[in-house]
């Protein structure tokens, strides 16, 4: 995890086809004391993270971001009211590639929404 102490994982399961992550996200983290101290707001680049750092727990191997496509920011998420953040990802492995399809949302609903390919390092 780059982000020490960014946050917990809280559970996990596998259901319809989908993994199911849940986490709960420290909202006393010092990248908030940045981005925005009157109104936290998680980065974008920290969300996609947590999407390459799932796909490492699920592959049991190190990534490295290839690409990213239809990376879609749909609403902000804001630590003080939304603390939980589930991750639905579907992970495939194809040869020295993990592909994965993901979303990830909150008691608001839909924060972001990503297809990505990692190269297995």
């Amino acid at each position: 995890m780059i982000l020490q102490n960014f946050y917990e994982l809280k559970e996990t399961s596998f259901k319809e086809g989908k993994n199911h992550t849940r986490l709960s996200i420290n909202k006393d983290h010092e990248i908030y004391k940045g981005h925005f101290p009157d109104r936290p707001v998680t980065p974008g680049v920290v969300l996609m993270l947590l999407f390459k750092e799932e796909a490492e727990r699920i592959s049991g191997k190190k990534l490295q971001m290839q690409r990213a496509n239809n990376v879609k920011f749909m609403a902000v998420c804001d630590p003080t009211t939304d603390e939980e953040l589930i991750l639905e990802t579907e992970a495939e492995e194809a040869g020295e590639y993990v592909k994965l399809k993901g979303i990830a949302k909150n008691n608001s609903g839909i924060v972001l929404k990503i297809n990505s390919l990692y190269k297995i390092k």
